[in-house]
């Protein structure tokens, strides 16, 4: 998975603990939407998180 390009988002890491106080790996992932967007004339299919998809709506770039 890499860096996201619109909002910089990545994977985090971290761990789940249990009640017994195990800690076993985690990762989050950021919830990727495919999204096709009009850029210069063209549409163009982009994998955006939906952070950025709101962000772009309140600007009203959607």
């Amino acid at each position: 998975m890499q860096r996201l390009d619109f909002d910089k988002k990545a994977k985090q890491h971290g761990h789940n603990v249990s009640f017994s106080m195990r800690h076993t790996k985690k990762v989050w992932k950021p919830n990727l939407q495919v999204k096709t967007l009009m850029i210069d004339g063209k549409k163009v299919k982009v994998k955006i998180s939906t952070t950025a998809i709101r962000s772009l709506k309140k600007k009203g770039l959607l």
